[in-house]
């Protein structure tokens, strides 16, 4: 704990067993109460080694996408009673290690969402960045804080930091199920107020690494752009996205089985 608030590090994972040993030996378990995996369909090792450590893990009965993945995660994470949630990717691309920085600034109510950004610092390129990744992410990021009416350095970073009370708030369950998920929730968080801290992390890119193809990558180019839009137009009147209604209620979950 931290600040008397339970923290819960949830691990999104599919096909992660080459790295997710390593990913698990670096959390600070000094300070995180519990640590909780969902497996979206891994078709090696990666649930076996997951019992060896002992992490608690919940399977998806099949290959959801990594929307739906992280939504399980969530909500497993708040039937755990957790406070603040750290989502962590488990292919060793952030380091475990910023797990306390991040929790911190939320568990004395400094923020309520918490970002690794890869760009505070200048490590993306450094830390092996494709190129045209990094150009696509300045761009997005530019294009996403001129009509969102922010000032992130990046809104595409998979290790983020939330207090309870943000995962019980937003209408999560009407997102995506596939990799514009995290900027669908990202838009939400922004439209409904809540404050977002940023902290600089350094990231790998390895072969073992999760990474999207130059295919998707446009597909998730398009898909923020179409987020944007829909965030603009709703704070003008112009349409009701469902998206940005409180009114959809919260997630649910009944797509996986515990083990």
């Amino acid at each position: 704990m931290l600040n008397g608030r339970r923290i819960v590090v949830v691990l999104p994972a599919y096909n992660a067993e080459r790295t997710l040993e390593q990913t698990y030996q670096e959390i600070p378990l000094d300070i995180v109460d519990d640590v909780l995996m969902v497996d979206d369909g891994s078709t090696d090792s990666t649930v076996s080694l997951a019992g060896k450590l002992g992490i608690h893990t919940i399977i998806h009965n099949r290959n959801y996408g990594y929307g739906r993945n992280q939504k399980t995660c969530y909500i497993e994470a708040l039937k755990r009673n957790a406070d603040i949630v750290v989502m962590l990717h488990p292919d060793y691309q952030y380091t475990p290690k910023l797990i306390t920085a991040m929790a911190s600034m939320i568990a004395y109510d400094v923020y309520d969402v918490v970002l690794g950004s890869r760009i505070v610092g200048g490590g993306a390129l450094k830390g092996g960045m494709p190129f045209y990744k990094y150009i696509a992410n300045r761009f997005l990021t530019a294009v996403e804080n001129l009509l969102l009416r922010s000032k992130l350095s990046e809104f595409h970073t998979g290790y983020r930091a939330f207090s309870k009370r943000v995962l019980e708030d937003l209408p999560l369950h009407v997102n995506s199920d596939n990799f514009i998920f995290d900027n669908e929730m990202l838009a939400q968080v922004i439209y409904f107020g809540y404050r977002v801290g940023e902290i600089s992390c350094p990231t790998k890119y390895f072969k073992e690494a999760s990474s999207i193809h130059f295919g998707k990558s446009v597909v998730y180019g398009l898909g923020v752009l179409n987020t944007t839009f829909k965030f603009r137009l709703q704070k003008l009147g112009l349409i009701n996205s469902k998206l940005f209604s409180r009114e959809e209620g919260s997630i649910k979950s009944d797509y996986y089985q515990e083990v």
